[in-house]
Order: C-alpha cells, then structure tokens, then sequence
C-alpha cells in the first residue's frame, strides 16, 4: 500500500477538499487504490466489502498516513446491508459526492460448464450489487436535495471474454443501466458512468490458471497489464470536475485490447491454437 500512496499522481492534493466518498470493494485490488487515491486528494472516504479484515487493513494505513478513513462490512448482494450503509452515511457525514462501485469478482469457466449456482453467484454480486448501491445513491441525493457522481467498474465486453461469460453478461448488465439512467437522473444533477479496465495487474489474477496466465501478454498492443493506480485515477477523471459534462459513458482503460488481443480467461481452446 505504500507504493500506492507514493506512487505520482496528475492530480492537486486538494482536489476532493471537503468531499465525501463511498468505494466499494475497497478492501483489495482497484478499490484500494481507488480509495488512497481519493484520500490523498483530501476527501473523506468510506470503503465497503464483504471482509472486515481486507478493510481494517486499508483503514489502518491510511490513519498511518494521517487520513482518517472508514470501512464498513457490507454484503452489496443484500439490499437491506447497502441501505443500512447510506442511513449512516446520512448520519454520520450529512453528505456523499462520489461513489465508486468497485466491488465484484468472477472466476474462469467454460460457458458451457457454467453451473446455475456460479452463474447465479457472479450476476448477483456484479450485477444486482452495483444496481444497489447506484439506486441507493440517487435516492440519497434525492432525498438531500444534492447532486452526485456514481462511476461502476465493469469489464470490456465489446469482443466478448472467453471463460467469464457470467461477468460479461453481469457487466454488460450495468452498461446498459448507467445509459438508462444518466438519463432518467440527469435532472437530479446525478451522473453516471462506467470505467472499464481491461487486464489489470491486482490480486484478482490468482484464480486464473497458468495456461490462461501465459495469455496475457497478448491482451494488448503495450503489452502490459495496467497497474491499479491507473485505473483509479480514470476513476479520479471521471468524478472530478473534469468529467462534469460527462454522463452515459464507458471510458475504456485497456492499453488497446479491444483493439488487439484475445483474452482467455480458462486458457485457449485447441482449436484456436496458432
């Protein structure tokens, strides 16, 4: 977490002065850094997971660096758990300007392998968690009277992604509701937008097998992974005044993949081999 906290950034330390953020899945991976990164801009910031212990370290940090920051156990799956978190926002801050939804996961499969219970655990964490949080969030700046930002960490879908189709099919899920309602709550002063990274290097990676691993290089033209900071600072972009007259928009940080490479998540098929 240092190497986060240290590493450079484009952005003015005081950008989020005297704002509020709530990131999910901020225990690991881009939330983390996510969540430095917003701290380190001066915002208040309130990360949620589903393990206390991946949070508690990221809190502790960050009072080590001197910012105070709060993390909260929270199941995003389980609508009365998201609610609760917002009523304590409400009462605990007055206020919420960004959310990040952050949280999700997915494991490699064959589609056709898929079993019901997989299928059905990865569309209601990526899917149905990131509906409630956004919802959430609308009706607390509803009920506030106040605008906000909502940006929800998908995938790439244009191609496809061989071995994960639950989250494509999940991601794609909140692609199309960020277009709905960066519409419907465009009055409401709300914007909603999407990152999608394409392969990233963060702990995420364990659960792929060495011949999807050996893949990777070929998943952009820069051949590289992005890093998590640069993820989150696309997050930064999007919720800071730059992205003020941005709403509706999936902003792809890839290094060109969709352009370029495959991804096989499981590992290529024979059939596809060169």
């Amino acid at each position: 977490m240092q190497e986060l906290w240290n590493a450079a950034t484009v952005y003015r330390s005081d950008l989020f002065e005297g704002k509020t953020a709530l990131i999910s899945g901020g225990g690991s991976g881009i939330g983390r850094a996510t969540a430095l990164l917003f701290a380190r801009l001066g915002a208040k910031v309130i990360i949620c997971g589903r393990t206390e212990e991946k949070l508690q370290r990221v809190v502790d940090f960050a009072a080590s660096q001197g910012v105070a920051m709060s993390g909260h156990p929270v199941n995003v799956r389980e609508h009365e758990q998201v609610d609760a978190l917002y009523r304590r926002i409400a009462d605990d801050y007055g206020r919420l300007d960004y959310v990040i939804n952050s949280a999700g996961g997915q494991f490699p499969s064959s589609a056709i392998d898929l079993s019901p219970k997989g299928w059905n655990a990865v569309v209601t964490n990526n899917l149905n968690g990131s509906w409630f949080m956004m919802q959430r969030a609308a009706q607390f700046w509803r009920d506030q009277g106040s605008g906000g930002s909502i940006v929800n960490v998908v995938v790439v879908i244009e191609r496809g992604m061989p071995g994960v189709a639950h989250t494509v099919a999940a991601r794609a899920g909140v692609i199309g509701a960020t277009r709905t309602v960066a519409v419907e709550w465009a009055p409401l002063g709300i914007r909603v937008n999407c990152i999608a990274p394409g392969l990233t290097a963060t702990e995420g990676l364990s659960v792929y097998p060495p011949e999807a691993v050996r893949e990777f290089p070929r998943a952009n033209p820069m051949k590289r992974p992005g890093t998590p900071m640069e993820i989150a600072e696309a997050c930064v972009y999007l919720s800071a005044p730059s992205g003020n007259f941005i709403t509706g928009e999936v902003l792809t940080v890839d290094g060109g993949g969709k352009l370029w490479g495959e991804l096989w998540t499981a590992g290529r098929p024979d059939y596809f081999q060169i």
